[in-house]
């Protein structure tokens, strides 16, 4: 999918990096997700770490979505006009997007709609064995993005304002309760022995990236996403109360709500709601072939077909990284009317944020690299960087296997501290934003201090990011402790 849907001057996105980073440091836990991310890029890293693989895993999450979709619709008593029309509408949406990056969320999107899934079995055949799988399905869903928790606090109102609230007085619900707890154990005790660090990773994304969230434009881009789909999505609602086989079904409709109003309240991000709508879709297009069957309606199935497709092609152009960077900044106008330009920092840029953060990477390695060169004594330097995308990005692309770049904050830290080595020379990696361009405190650690270059890619979000050559450590202090103790002192 990623050779269609990204042009070649794009590389890979700052967050894969540090996702595969994650695969030589195996933990429980990781400061910004649970541990589910971390088995991927083991598996990647395996297969040799290639680009493919790294694009094939999410593509896989999201043809599974599909899959899923495809089961609910023939347990629905759907056939094969639902079967092509669902499959059109996850497809041709912009679900697509999230599908093309290695991040925990096209998977988080298989669980949600699995969990689902399993929610719809349980109903059509009150088979208690199905809560199991429910519960089997919340744990890994919880060990790959915590984000499940908005699920099952919106189904759970919605479950007591329907006769199966008698569920609650099942054993059975909390034996499997148990065993999910006993599932997602080690990434709890593993939060409690590192102090939560969920809370600050949250708190941190809340104050730099949630705040700049407007909740208009998080329910304008629930409407982006499945453009194509709305009026399968409209008849899924339609349904619940107006076709009687689905009548039992309503809880997902209660359920969609609530969980759609506490992300709302809370300010999340578009994309934290994809989850809630692949398993209306199957509800969707079961009733559509229901209502689309006989005299003239039945003429309408090819028009509903090609909707999704025909809403999807105006948007790939905006929505994918399918134009140069230059092509893209030459019709801003046009990714500015739908807001794309606007990035966390709530201001407008030259390209989307996504873009922009697969720009640049490759540049930034092979100047660490030639920087790196210039030191003889290799074995005792440490390639500092300012963020995980920087450490990351180095960690991948150089040809030095074992340069170990790091940042002072967040897994990185955790995985400096481990180091053991004596450290004497440093590579520096300096953010733009970074005042202290004169390196004062540096130089008065250092024999020698040399600049080594920059970004220069102008698209690129880390455009004027310095490297910096720090040889010949002369501090009365080990380098490492001096490293812990200028962090500690900020």
């Amino acid at each position: 999918m990623h050779l269609w849907l990204i042009h070649p001057a794009y590389e890979l996105h700052r967050d894969e990096y540090l996702h595969l980073d994650q695969a030589r440091h195996l933990a429980w836990g990781y400061d910004s997700v649970p541990p589910f991310t971390s088995w991927i890029s083991w598996i990647i890293l395996q297969l040799g770490n290639g680009v493919f693989w790294v694009k094939f895993f999410p593509a896989l999450f999201g043809a599974l979505t599909m899959a899923v979709v495809w089961k609910t619709i023939e347990v629905l008593k759907g056939n094969l006009f639902a079967l092509v029309l669902g499959a059109f509408a996850v497809l041709f949406s912009g679900m697509a997007r999230l599908n093309i990056l290695f991040q925990p969320n096209s998977a988080d999107v298989l669980f949600w709609t699995l969990f689902y899934y399993t929610i719809v079995q349980y109903i059509n055949t009150e088979n208690k064995q199905w809560l199991m799988k429910a519960a089997l399905v919340f744990a890994f869903s919880f060990l790959d993005k915590y984000n499940i928790v908005f699920l099952v606090l919106g189904m759970l109102p919605a479950i007591l304002l329907t006769p199966y609230r008698k569920i609650f007085l099942s054993t059975q619900l909390y034996w499997c309760l148990l065993v999910a707890l006993l599932i997602v154990s080690p990434n709890i005790i593993w939060q409690i022995r590192n102090h939560f660090p969920v809370i600050h990773h949250m708190q941190t994304l809340a104050s730099t990236q949630l705040v700049h969230v407007n909740r208009i434009d998080f329910l304008k881009e629930q409407i982006l996403f499945f453009a194509g789909a709305l009026f399968i999505l409209l008849a899924a609602f339609i349904s619940f109360f107006t076709y009687p086989p689905f009548y039992k079904y309503r809880l997902f409709f209660g359920s969609f709500i609530f969980t759609l109003l506490l992300f709302v309240y809370f300010k999340a991000k578009g994309y934290y709601g994809v989850g809630l709508y692949p398993i209306l879709l199957a509800f969707g297009a079961v009733y559509l072939e229901k209502i689309l069957t006989g005299g003239w309606r039945y003429y309408l199935r090819p028009l509903a077909i090609a909707i999704p497709l025909l809403l999807f092609i105006p948007m790939v152009k905006i929505a994918f990284p399918l134009q140069p960077p230059a092509v893209i900044q030459q019709n801003a106008k046009r990714y500015k009317a739908l807001d794309l330009l606007r990035w966390e920092d709530g201001k407008d840029h030259a390209l989307p944020q996504d873009f922009a953060d697969m720009l640049g990477w490759k540049e930034l390695a092979f100047k660490v690299d030639k920087a790196f060169d210039l030191i003889a004594d290799s074995s005792h330097t440490l390639v500092l960087c300012e963020n995980y995308g920087e450490a990351g990005a180095i960690n991948y692309y150089s040809s030095h296997k074992n340069i170990s770049a790091v940042m002072l904050e967040g897994d990185y830290y955790k995985w400096f501290l481990a180091d053991s080595r004596l450290l004497k020379n440093i590579v520096l990696v300096k953010d733009i934003g970074n005042p202290d361009t004169a390196l004062t405190k540096e130089r008065q650690l250092f024999k020698t201090v040399l600049p080594a270059g920059a970004i220069e890619n102008k698209y690129a979000r880390e455009q004027g990011t310095r490297i910096f050559v720090l040889k010949e450590y002369e501090g009365s202090m080990l380098l490492k402790d001096k490293i812990i103790a200028l962090r500690n002192s900020q």
